[in-house]
């Protein structure tokens, strides 16, 4: 009876829903409809934000948005016999169905996402063999004695806990190569990282061939391990000390579990948030991902193993031969496989490793190819709608996460769409500017407002169309590659710890300039078309607002591409020790302020070395948050700042051996909770009017500061005295 009832509710609430969508009104009418609806989802987001006022909320933006897919469908597609018409108009409404379709997917995965989990506790005496694995291609030694080192510290039984190094840049076939200089930079590469890990008490791995990229590398790690949970960070990605008394305690709850996934945190911003200046106020681009939507997915059954950061049953990967392999993305393949098989997966909503994110545009642009196509991969080979033994909601979240990385076409597509009309005349919409307006304006308020409701404190207004679009030129060849091919791509390892020295137009910016300046035609005739064609002026004003927006858009790319020098590669967060510095033999105590992966300021608190130049070299030590053998670690005084408190140091470290590892990684990765303070610093929902305003003074200073990069660059390399120099 009470199932019958839900139906005839339901079954009534979709009858008003097409009702509404279906009915017959005026333009004045649909305009005050939008008003009323963005007006009670305003005062439902300030009165009742959670909960079931939040799918009400929800549910009216999407009754706008149905409203406007009826009117496209209806009244605005022009007759298929006016074909040089045609082709484009449907071009772009298939990109606004696409659009939607990604926001109903959207809608389904994060309405209602799950609260965060309350650890559960973990019996030392019972606690199960964890093996890490930290795989390596060509990353640096010092790098990756830091992450072993945090690694090490982990909060758990010492008994119970083995780290291994998973060599892949020191296998027999690299030292074997007829490459005689490949061969040797191959030996000298293992024999340093054996002699780091047997400093550190690591095992270290490597295999004979590196077949299947990563995840061979892993299966080969699984293959050499014993213990019953098996954790996995990337090279870059230095846990906290908590990492596994924060995730190990599910695995008791759940006999069915294979993975424990914790968020990807960054503690450098990538090249859009370095070159526009937005790291420390605005929210990163993983954080909408690992903030709101792997919850989502969490609620669903469906959160994905991300190649790092996370735990793996043994048992559950035996069942599929260890990590997957078909596809250049093994962290998510291996998830659907094992979901399809019946085993489960959490998200641990707490930041608990510190990673690296690629430094240039160009190492952005090469990780995020791969990963859409590694995705594009998995769409064709599993092909998540279908793939038997998962359940019809996991089924839709996987093709939410697989489809995503189709955004290049219907990026690229809103871009040129308004340049058909401003360029050659064609009708991509049959409706007058009057149309235009009442139906887009209000689709577009609702649309910015639904994503506010979703993802407010975790994504800006107009930052992810910012993000996709700096993306869509380079991933959209890299996906119809995969579309015409789908084993042609290959596993391409991401650059870390890069460093820029000096100021320059990425590589890979030239595009950006191009489209720019195609745009700013676009304006040019905008004007050209509203003086020669009255009639139309409507009509052209609003497709010229339109390629308006693009400019704007192409604008603030232009200052994503114009690379700035870093000033410090890595933040540092506040770390409070009591210690001592030695210089030349003097001894003075010391406190110290912040620190971070490459270095540390100190505040010496005596007058007895108040006088140490800068570029001098000094010995420090410290309290550490583990036992250790007692040690210095060497530091270059980089800057000096006397002040009422007395003198404060800027020191890089100079790291020669294994202990001094371990007493950088104490130093800048004991303490998760310094980065859940900085997330939740930056997490501030700036609302969709003062994001926009904000995004338009981002967008018009950075197309200032591109173009001076642009024709900076250009007339030094023009310059005859440039030209004079150059061989030197």
């Amino acid at each position: 009876m009470r199932t019958a009832s839900y139906v005839i509710v339901w079954a009534v609430i979709a009858a008003v829903v097409v009702l509404m969508i279906t009915l017959p009104i005026s333009l004045q009418a649909h305009l005050i409809a939008g008003a009323i609806v963005v007006s009670a989802m305003i005062v439902l987001k300030f009165l009742r934000p959670r909960g079931v006022w939040r799918l009400i909320a929800l549910g009216l933006g999407t009754a706008i948005v149905l409203r406007y897919i009826y009117w496209r469908t209806t009244s605005t597609l022009p007759a298929v016999n006016q074909i040089e018409d045609f082709i484009p108009a449907m071009t772009l409404y298939l990109a606004e169905l696409y659009n939607i379709g990604m926001l109903f997917l959207s809608l389904f995965v994060v309405a209602m996402p799950l609260p965060r989990r309350k650890t559960p506790p973990i019996d030392p005496q019972t606690a199960p063999t964890v093996d890490v694995f930290v795989p390596t291609y060509n990353e640096d030694p010092e790098l990756l004695a830091t992450t072993l080192s945090a690694a090490l510290a982990m909060d758990y039984p010492a008994d119970r806990l083995k780290v291994f190094l998973l060599d892949d840049g020191g296998t027999d076939e690299k030292c074997n190569a007829d490459n005689f200089v490949a061969a040797s930079a191959a030996r000298e590469r293992r024999a340093t990282l054996q002699a780091l890990c047997a400093g550190l008490g690591v095992t270290y791995l490597t295999r004979e061939r590196n077949l299947s990229a990563k995840a061979g590398n892993l299966n080969n790690g699984i293959a050499h391990s014993q213990g019953e949970l098996i954790v996995v960070f990337d090279a870059d990605h230095a846990p906290a000390r908590s990492f596994l008394t924060e995730t190990v305690g599910y695995f008791g709850l759940d006999p069915k579990l294979f993975l424990v996934q914790t968020p990807h945190f960054f503690i450098n911003p990538d090249p859009l948030e370095r070159n526009l200046r937005t790291f420390k106020d605005m929210p990163s681009e993983n954080e909408m991902f690992y903030g709101i939507i792997q919850r989502g997915l969490d609620k669903w059954d469906a959160s994905f193993f991300c190649g790092s950061a996370a735990v793996l049953r043994r048992t559950a990967l035996e069942t599929t031969n260890g990590f997957q392999g078909r596809s250049i993305t093994e962290d998510a393949e291996t998830a659907i496989t094992l979901h399809a098989t019946g085993w489960h997966s959490v998200y641990v909503d707490k930041p608990l490793i510190a990673g690296l994110q690629p430094a240039t545009f160009a190492s952005f642009i090469g990780q995020r190819s791969r990963w859409a196509q590694g995705m594009m991969q998995i769409l064709i080979y599993h092909r998540p709608l279908f793939k038997s033994g998962l359940s019809l909601p996991q089924r839709l979240c996987y093709c939410s996460s697989a489809l995503f990385w189709l955004f290049p076409f219907a990026r690229l597509i809103f871009l040129v769409s308004p340049l058909f009309y401003l360029f050659f005349g064609l009708q991509i919409f049959t409706a007058s500017g009057g149309e235009f307006f009442a139906y887009i304006l209000s689709y577009m308020v609702v649309n910015l407002m639904m994503q506010n409701y979703l993802y407010g404190r975790y994504r800006w207004p107009w930052i992810s169309e910012l993000y996709e679009f700096i993306q869509s030129v380079y991933l959209l060849p890299a996906v119809i590659s995969v579309m015409l091919n789908p084993s042609k791509p290959t596993f391409k390892v991401t650059a870390k710890n890069e460093s820029l020295e000096t100021r320059h137009v990425s590589e890979l910016g030239k595009p950006f300039f191009i489209i720019f300046a195609v745009l700013a035609l676009g304006v040019v005739a905008t004007y050209w078309r509203t003086i020669t064609e009255p009639y139309n002026a409507d009509t052209t004003l609003v497709v010229g607002l339109w390629n308006f927006l693009n400019l704007l858009m192409a604008g603030c790319a232009l200052g994503v591409v114009s690379e700035r020098p870093e000033g410090r590669a890595a933040r540092r967060f506040a770390v409070r020790r009591r210690g001592e510095i030695t210089f030349n033999g003097e001894t003075a105590p010391i406190v110290t302020e912040n620190a971070s992966v490459d270095g540390i300021a100190l505040r010496i608190i005596s007058s007895t070395l108040d006088k140490l130049p800068v570029g001098s070299e000094a010995q420090i030590s410290f309290e550490t948050t583990i036992d250790m053998p007692r040690g210095t670690l060497p530091v270059r005084v980089m800057r000096l700042t006397p002040d009422e408190k007395g003198v404060l140091l800027g020191c890089r470290y100079l790291a020669s051996e294994p202990l001094h590892s371990r007493m950088i990684a104490d130093l800048a990765f004991s303490d998760a909770e310094r980065w859940s303070l900085f997330q939740k610093a930056r997490r501030q929902n700036m609302g969709v009017i003062y994001g926009t305003v904000r995004f338009l003074r981002i967008a018009l200073f950075q197309t200032s500061r591109g173009l001076s990069y642009f024709f900076g660059l250009y007339r030094l390399q023009r310059s005859p005295t440039v030209k004079a120099e150059a061989p030197k």
